[in-house]
């Protein structure tokens, strides 16, 4: 890699917080975090400053004369109505020539357009209809936790032109042991839950909140609720059915109960179960479709195959699959060796889809993840009528 400070390029973000009923914007924060860079031998080439107004250009004089970096080099990125905005505030300032110069290169024929990126912002500060999607999980209390969970329904969502709300719910609230030591919390919880147009259930580890989940799972099979299931989430409907379905009330994964006797989702074989570090399935895996016309097919553009993101110790137990799919639950997607049941859909239901892999990894804002979009089609209810589905979206195959 060649060095030398033509090949590098420093940006330093800092706040400038507002202070006092006067709301002067205070540069103090960011003249020490660049004097403490600069203890440590390095220099900013700009200053990327965070502010809720636009700065006056005297707060970037003074930045500039106490920083020692150019004035034409202090980026602003102030509040904005959505963070796609960010790319084009950026460009206004011309962040873009700052750092060409920085790095001695060719000069670009023009600033970048930005089309996709400008009609993207506008359009989602124009969006009037939203949508309620309860997410059911166990860490609601760190939503950063389900952060890309979030931003897959945020580009589904503007993708099908809505204003995704997203209710939090904990798993934990809104089991039945709640509603003795927390009548409020799990009447509040169930009140969200049925109040909601689609149940999203993402991945997880631990036993806390599994009750939960599962009476979510039941409540949207039986009230043809659209669901979609992730990871844990699949795995959760896969116990639900049994227990309720097929009548093994002993019905678990082997996660929450080593000495069940029907462990409808069980250890991977090949994974150590006395090492905990990289023991899961991880990475980019290949997912067959076993019935190329289901829903889910469809939705990514009825591919052979989709290429989607792992990470997950438990896989459902290939001995029930036979019984499974004769009460209604379809497993749809396997891997190459048939025996890995990565993808369910429940039959007479207008969407209730799970899948092993994480396909929020993958969704990206212009091009949404397929069950992410499905899932909000179907909560506005215009699956049946839809004709534009993304062809071949996040995660197909190429």
């Amino acid at each position: 890699m060649p060095s030398g400070k033509d090949n590098f390029c420093l940006i330093h973000v800092s706040l400038v917080p507002v202070l006092g009923v006067v709301g002067e914007q205070k540069t103090k924060p960011t003249q020490h975090s660049v004097r403490e860079l600069r203890a440590l031998g390095l220099t900013p080439d700009l200053l990327a400053c965070r502010s809720a107004q636009p700065l006056i250009g005297s707060v970037k004089e003074k930045l500039s004369q106490f920083c020692h970096v150019p004035v034409e080099n202090i980026l602003n990125i102030h509040d904005v109505p959505n963070i796609w905005h960010v790319p084009l505030i950026l460009r206004n300032q011309k962040a873009h020539e700052a750092i060409i110069k920085q790095l001695n290169l060719a000069r670009s024929a023009g600033p970048p357009e930005l089309l996709d990126w400008t009609q993207m912002a506008e359009s989602y500060d124009n969006l009037s209809n939203s949508v309620k999607i309860a997410l059911v999980g166990k860490y609601t209390n760190l939503t950063d936790s389900y952060l890309s969970v979030v931003k897959a329904l945020l580009h589904a969502s503007v993708a099908c032109s809505l204003k995704p709300s997203i209710q939090w719910v904990a798993a934990s609230d809104l089991e039945d042991a709640t509603a003795a030591t927390a009548p409020d919390a799990h009447s509040k919880a169930w009140e969200t839950l049925k109040g909601s147009s689609c149940i999203l259930i993402p991945g997880g580890f631990g036993d806390r909140g599994i009750s939960g989940m599962i009476l979510a799972a039941k409540y949207a099979r039986e009230n043809k609720v659209p669901y979609l299931g992730i990871c844990l989430g699949m795995q959760i409907s896969v116990i639900e059915m049994s227990r309720h379905v097929l009548g093994l009330g002993d019905a678990d994964s082997e996660e929450f109960n080593t000495d069940t006797p029907d462990r409808v989702v069980m250890y991977m074989p090949e994974v150590s179960k006395t090492h905990m570090g990289n023991t899961m399935r991880l990475g980019c895996r290949r997912t067959f479709f076993r019935k190329e016309d289901c829903l889910t097919s469809k939705l990514y553009g009825s591919p052979p195959h989709v290429d989607e993101r792992h990470r997950h110790r438990y896989e459902v137990n290939p001995a029930f699959v036979p019984e499974l799919e004769n009460a209604g639950l379809q497993f749809v997607g396997c891997d190459e060796s048939g025996n890995r049941m990565e993808i369910v859909e429940l039959q007479d239901h207008p969407f209730y889809i799970g899948v092993q892999f994480h396909p929020e990894f993958k969704s990206r804002p212009r091009r949404p993840s397929p069950p992410f979009t499905g899932l909000m089609l179907a909560a506005t209810e215009r699956m049946r009528t839809h004709t534009n589905i993304p062809n071949g979206g996040a995660g197909a195959s190429e």
